[in-house]
């Protein structure tokens, strides 16, 4: 959601905070604001637009002191405005928040009466009750506020009096510090922290930081010190910079055959998926008779692969769930389910209240998550970490092909453990998931072409994914990458449904990419493909490259190397990203900053 950043040191507050807001820019950015506090008091400069403004304007002011707070904004209550921008300032407190206080109105009804709001948002009404409760004592009146606050957030308070200290707290909303020799940090990702220092811990939901020059600690909501569970990073500054590339996503596309390899090959023994280092039993896959696959929007979509490759080999039920549905609908589980959520951030606020649903049910849970220490890894009963490393660009890319491959992992464990694939089974499966990621290189190589194709689409309107079976769907993940960064008008339908109300949107010129890769069900696909065609769509055809269509079905034929069905999709997904990227770059769009989108979901 919004980026936030807060530092005390031996620095000049401004600079730092400017640099943590351009590295969080992925999270927020349709206003930015910084407060730095001196001896002279609070100062704050706020501004529509991204970083890059609020850097031009502060160029012309002089910001004194070496403790601050600054925010990136992705407008939830309140419009686009620099009055709506944080920080907010209210009597003496200055804060910034990520989240929704849902019961703001009241709130303000019993705090705020006969006073005046600068903003329409939610978050200056939490400022004010912080300073209606203020005596003196930040902790104190964190301890009573949070009391009285229903919904999530992570705050960042200075409070007016207190020199160079930070405050924070958190309930869902992720907030990360680390100390460093230049002072004491925190923000909501740690690729703001990195130029820093690798290490850093996860502020716990419930707990104060404070963060000083010299110091920074944590107390509990009964003033008890509490030790952080330290992390590290393994990657520095230059993994979440754009390295020579154009965009952040066309470098996270070519930085997906070293992701695969460093999520697959830690857990590969002699062929044989094992996940001992995971800390993942056997056991849970003996003892269960239902999966629920639970994930909202690109982690969804490799759900929906993963069912087709579990019940293909395990035999078992598998459902995909949205997550923003799955609570609201009294989900069928109990301990014989195993629920697995998926999430990139880990910190996915739909998914998680679906996580402790699910526990509290009795289910046991599994997290595929790529961050390390977020809510949803240290949360699930087991967490399946991919290695995918920072993804910045707020399109997902690589981390949907490592999502895919740690569900073909867990559905070749689980088929062995039950009795349905044998030692050489599961070797020959480890050979087809290595042949998958040698076509995914295949299928970079695809790129110039796929540049040029995408020209024919940049005037569109309207756009349509068709496939089968898998292909259905990545047709899912192929309509949502491209809507997201292109503003195209897209779907993805399965093919078969196309007779049944659908092909009365195929008129003339119209783009269908269908996508027909799976040899069960190609001459179906085929005879779909023919009737769009018959109506003038213009085709963009995926196919397998020994898979046999005649020149007069299609106007570009994109094909992948020679695969079984179910291993088609990671170079195929390639391939669906390109055509997004490039199609977004030709109409001239922020690839990487789609509007009206943030990189990680942590409000409903």
């Amino acid at each position: 959601m919004c980026g936030i950043i807060g530092f005390s040191g031996n620095l000049e507050a401004a600079p730092v905070l400017v640099a943590g807001l351009e590295q969080l820019e992925y999270r927020g950015y349709d206003s930015a604001g910084i407060a730095v506090q001196s001896a002279k008091g609070v100062k704050t400069a706020k501004t529509v637009g991204n970083v890059s403004v609020l850097k031009e304007k502060i160029k012309e002011e002089t910001f004194e002191g070496s403790c601050g707070i600054g925010h990136t904004r992705w407008a939830t209550h309140g419009g686009v405005s620099e009055e709506n921008a944080h920080p907010h300032r209210f009597g003496k407190v200055t804060l910034i928040h990520n989240g929704i206080i849902e019961n703001y109105k009241e709130i303000w009804e019993e705090y705020g009466a006969g006073k005046t709001l600068a903003s329409q948002t939610d978050t200056e009404i939490a400022a004010a009750l912080f300073d209606a409760l203020y005596e003196g004592k930040p902790e104190e009146t964190i301890r009573k506020a949070v009391k009285l606050l229903e919904g999530s957030y992570a705050f960042c308070i200075m409070f007016e009096g207190v020199p160079d200290t930070v405050y924070c707290i958190r309930k869902v909303s992720p907030l990360v510090a680390a100390r460093a020799k230049e002072g004491s940090f925190v923000a909501s990702d740690v690729t703001a922290l990195i130029a820093y220092t690798q290490d850093y811990f996860v502020l716990p939901e419930d707990t104060i930081l404070v963060l000083k020059k010299e110091e920074l600690y944590l107390e509990d909501l009964q003033g008890r010190r509490v030790e952080p569970e330290m992390l590290h990073v393994n990657w520095d500054t230059t993994a979440a910079q754009k390295n020579g590339y154009p965009h952040y996503m066309i470098k996270e596309i070519h930085e997906q055959p070293e992701a695969l390899h460093n999520t697959i090959a830690p857990r590969m023994k002699a062929g044989i998926p094992d996940f001992e280092v995971d800390k993942i039993p056997d056991r849970i896959f003996k003892e269960i008779n239902q999966i629920k696959i639970v994930a909202c929007g690109t982690a969804m979509h490799a759900g929906m692969v993963g069912k087709v490759l579990i019940e293909k080999r395990v035999r078992i039920p598998v459902a995909v769930e949205i997550a923003s549905e799955f609570r609201y609908q009294n989900p069928i589980i109990d301990e014989k389910t195993l629920v697995i959520v998926i999430s990139q951030s880990g910190e996915t606020i739909d998914t998680l209240a679906s996580l402790r649903l699910a526990k509290s049910e009795g289910a046991c849970t599994l997290g595929i998550v790529n961050v390390k220490g977020s809510t949803i890894a240290r949360e699930s009963d087991y967490v399946l970490y991919t290695h995918a490393g920072p993804e910045i660009a707020v399109a997902s890319t690589k981390a949907y092909t490592v999502q895919i491959a740690a569900l073909v992992m867990l559905a070749m464990r689980m088929a062995y453990v039950r009795g349905k694939l044998d030692e050489a089974g599961m070797k020959k499966d480890y050979e087809l998931l290595k042949s998958s990621v040698e076509a995914l290189k295949l299928s970079l190589t695809l790129e110039e072409t796929i540049k040029e194709l995408t020209y024919a689409l940049t005037d569109k309107e309207d756009l349509f994914f068709i496939g089968r079976g898998i292909d259905y769907a990545l047709s899912c993940e192929g309509s949502i990458k491209l809507k997201e960064i292109s503003y195209i008008h897209s779907e993805a339908y399965a093919a078969g449904e196309l007779k049944h109300g659908t092909i009365s949107l195929i008129t003339e010129g119209v783009p269908v990419i269908a996508i027909a890769t799976q040899e069960s069900v190609y001459a179906k696909m085929i005879s779909n493909i023919r009737e769009v065609k018959a109506r003038g769509a213009l085709v963009i055809l995926i196919t397998q490259e020994d898979m046999e269509a005649e020149e007069a079905i299609y106007d570009y034929h994109l094909t992948i190397p020679k695969l079984p069905d179910e291993f088609t999709p990671i170079p195929t997904a390639v391939i669906l990203q390109l055509i997004a990227y490039y199609t977004s770059v030709h109409r001239g769009l922020n690839v990487d900053q789609p509007r009206n989108l943030a990189k990680s979901v942590t409000v409903e």
